[in-house]
């Protein structure tokens, strides 16, 4: 039993960054995979970035990959998710999910966030 709380978004000029957090309570975070997941409206919720509960393994979607960076402090029960040179196509609400692998956190997450509205302007 998890709870995940993000935080952070905002509206951001394309090409500055921002931060999110997703902040876990309820069991052990650092027994956790966590992830980000995005949703524009009318899509889908896709895959962002995921990392390992060690936070030695990450992966990212081609869509972010350098310019965004998963990152968790297992003593803050806290993941991050850094985004820079952001582009209007990064709009969407934010969730933060958590699994107990990896590998699962990008398939089948077991526990979600309420979600943080991002939005990229010109």
């Amino acid at each position: 039993q998890v709870q995940l709380v993000e935080s952070g978004g905002g509206l951001v000029q394309a090409g500055g960054s921002l931060r999110l957090s997703c902040a876990a309570s309820g069991r052990t975070f650092s027994s956790y995979a966590m992830g980000w997941f995005r949703q524009a409206p009318g899509n889908e919720r896709k895959f962002v970035a995921g990392i390992s509960w060690s936070g030695s393994g990450t992966n990212y979607a081609d869509s972010v990959k350098g310019r965004f960076t998963i990152s968790r402090d297992n003593a803050k029960n806290t993941v991050y998710l850094q985004m820079n040179s952001l582009k209007a196509e990064d709009t969407a609400v934010y969730y933060c999910a958590a699994a107990q692998r990896l590998v699962v956190v990008r398939t089948s997450p077991a526990y979600w966030g309420q979600g943080t509205q991002v939005t990229i302007s010109s």
